[in-house]
């Protein structure tokens, strides 16, 4: 199993990593949050410990980034912030489990051991809705079997639009996958990539696939209009 901590007290961290690693476990320390959420989606980890107050970006924006971009692998919060609305709020961002300091590492090791145990869900590398089809292994995209260039721009938030098919994305949604949290959420570079998404992929098509749905955002879908 390989480990991400991202932790930036050197203490805590070296100790963490220490004791996984004498678990046979391969463990990345790394000490603040926009490092960790690059690592995390550059790397392919079966499980991160992430503490809550990190330099850079703090550990609820690196959860929330990482479950909006699709990151299904458990994360083990362990930090100081001991309040039930703090458990709940990080949980309902997409936490798998929730480990408070001063804590003993038998215990963490014991929640790092029952989450490695779950079974992961296979997520295919393949996504279709309609006759558009997307392949996230070759970064390809056709519909109706015609291939569709896209610049990297687009095609991250065509996949975003497709592994939420069906659902409303909002325009800040889309922007923060897309472009980085931190990014003016006031700006209209989503509705421009949109744009440049409706030309490829729906313009020679009677069956139109992506959908405005009025002062929220965008969804894309088989039926409906616009």
């Amino acid at each position: 199993m390989k480990i991400l901590v991202i932790e930036d007290d050197p203490t805590v961290g070296q100790y963490v990593k220490r004791g996984l690693e004498e678990q046979r476990w391969g463990v990345d320390l790394v000490a603040d949050g926009d490092e960790g959420e690059r690592r995390a989606h550059s790397e392919a980890y079966d499980l991160i410990v992430l503490d809550m107050r990190l330099p850079g970006r703090s550990g609820m924006d690196v959860l929330h980034n990482l479950r909006a971009r699709g990151f299904e692998r458990p994360v083990l919060v362990l930090t100081a912030q001991d309040a039930v609305d703090a458990k709940v709020k990080a949980l309902r961002a997409g936490a798998d489990d929730y480990v408070t300091k001063p804590f003993a590492f038998e215990e963490l090791l014991a929640r790092v051991e029952a989450l490695s145990r779950r079974p992961h869900a296979i997520a295919t590398p393949v996504l279709t809705v309609g006759d558009l089809v997307l392949d996230k292994n070759t970064r390809s995209v056709t519909r109706g079997g015609e291939p569709i260039e896209l610049t990297p721009k687009e095609y991250m938030v065509l996949e975003y639009l497709m592994r939420h098919a069906g659902r409303v994305m909002s325009r800040t949604l889309i922007t923060e996958y897309a472009w980085g949290y931190h990014f003016d959420p006031g700006t209209n570079i989503v509705d421009v990539v949109i744009n440049h998404l409706r030309k490829k992929v729906d313009s020679n098509h009677s069956a139109k696939l992506i959908h405005t749905v009025r002062g929220v955002g965008y969804v894309l879908r088989e039926d409906g209009g616009r």
